[in-house]
């Protein structure tokens, strides 16, 4: 998979860019605040329809559109991409509406092939692999965090899965809500059972399916650590921690990791996950009435790393835990490949400059036999002579890009 040309209008401090890209490896080099960044994250966003910078998608739009008065603007994120089987157009258009009252809205619209589609038909068309000095967030940060790159990784590969995740979230919303009327003397229990049968099928789909993830990716990011990244020092291990039981005095990682084991060793059957979380649902609502909320299900998953036996979140180094990180994108790369056909595009922000010499080299031995990779940079002395060479090598400054031959001194 690669992209062919990448066209931005309005889009955070572009504001017009047609940019063809080559196969191989594309080096972005300028200094800071200058556009580098901006460009991977406009590549993500087609990819996801996700920033992994801004709060709020309004941020994305150039500042001259967000304080324009004109009564209709817009940002457009174009990507022509190819695959062995097809070409298409990738779009997202980031329209903000102002009325003669002074009010405003903003909305989304993606296109494939110059058609509307909804926004999670967008995913899957173009897929990636990203790579941030803050990705070692997803080791000693909350588990929210990890349910996000969960969800990231399985949607741009599995649409049921993605329209799964939203029927479930639209499902839980409307549960919680009724769980708070419950606790208030209001609501009905009647319409309690209808949607907590509704979160079980829903649920019980996404359990499984995160449960066949880790279970095909682990043992590769467990290879890639052990050969490829410490040179047989350290053993590292990836867990699930499915949330299908109430969490009491008592209950800890242990408990969390028997049900990842039963689900994953075992390969449980579908019915038999649905059947453990309705039993863990019924059990749980007096609590759940009580708080307002459900406190088990998906939506509290987590997944951790264990090296030589010890959670990697509390005891590991700001260096191995950085190494973990990089055997799981690693891993996804041959994951995605292996499952689609298609090597995911990679996209790395300025993390060569975190890695020591060994794990750099191997990050570059993936880039290199990617399809395409986009590297973003402020300092090129840090790849090798041969690397430069086989790689088309950019000035960005300013929102500007040329080739890095061209750039002023």
């Amino acid at each position: 998979m690669r992209i062919k040309h990448l066209s931005l209008s309005n889009f955070r401090n572009y504001g017009r860019l047609e940019l063809p890209l080559r196969d191989g490896p594309t080096l972005l080099v300028g200094d800071n605040a200058q556009g580098k960044t901006n460009l991977l994250e406009a590549i993500y966003y087609l990819a996801t329809t996700r920033s992994h910078h801004a709060s709020q998608d309004s941020q994305l739009v150039t500042w001259d559109v967000a304080q324009s008065k004109d009564p209709l603007s817009a940002s457009r994120l174009v990507a022509q991409v190819e695959t062995a089987e097809a070409q298409r157009l990738v779009e997202m258009r980031l329209i903000l509406e102002r009325r003669e009252n002074g009010s405003s809205s903003f909305r989304r619209e993606a296109l494939v092939n110059r058609r509307k589609v909804r926004l999670m038909d967008l995913l899957g068309h173009l897929q990636v692999v990203l790579f941030l000095p803050e990705d070692v967030s997803l080791v000693s940060g909350p588990p929210a965090e990890r349910r996000r790159y969960l969800d990231i990784t399985l949607c741009q590969v599995d649409p049921v899965y993605c329209r799964t995740l939203s029927r479930y979230n639209k499902v839980l919303e409307q549960r919680n809500a009724l769980l708070r009327q419950l606790s208030e003397g209001e609501g009905s229990r009647e319409v309690l059972e209808i949607l907590t049968d509704k979160l079980v099928e829903q649920g019980s789909q996404i359990l499984a399916r995160r449960a066949a993830f880790f279970s095909d990716i682990a043992p590769d990011v467990r290879r890639i650590h052990f050969e490829e990244l410490t040179d047989g020092r350290e053993s590292l291990s990836l867990n699930y921690l499915p949330r299908l039981r109430l969490k009491k005095n008592g209950t800890d990682e242990a408990d969390l990791l028997d049900d990842s084991k039963w689900m994953i060793e075992e390969r449980s059957e579908m019915a038999a996950i649905a059947g453990r979380f309705e039993t863990s649902l019924q059990e749980s609502i007096p609590y759940d009435i009580a708080r307002g909320a459900t406190s088990i299900g998906p939506h509290r998953d987590d997944w951790r790393f264990w090296v030589n036996g010890r959670s990697l979140g509390d005891y590991g180094s700001r260096g191995q835990q950085r190494s973990a990180v990089l055997a799981l994108k690693m891993a996804q790369i041959d994951w995605m490949a292996a499952l689609t056909g298609e090597t995911p595009v990679l996209l790395l922000d300025e993390v060569l400059a975190e890695l020591d010499e060994l794990r750099r080299r191997q990050l570059l031995r993936y880039v290199q036999k990617a399809e395409q990779a986009i590297l973003t940079a402020t300092d090129p002395a840090m790849f090798s002579n041969e690397f430069l060479q086989a790689a088309t090598c950019l000035s960005v400054r300013q929102g500007t890009i040329r080739p890095l031959s061209e750039a002023p001194a």
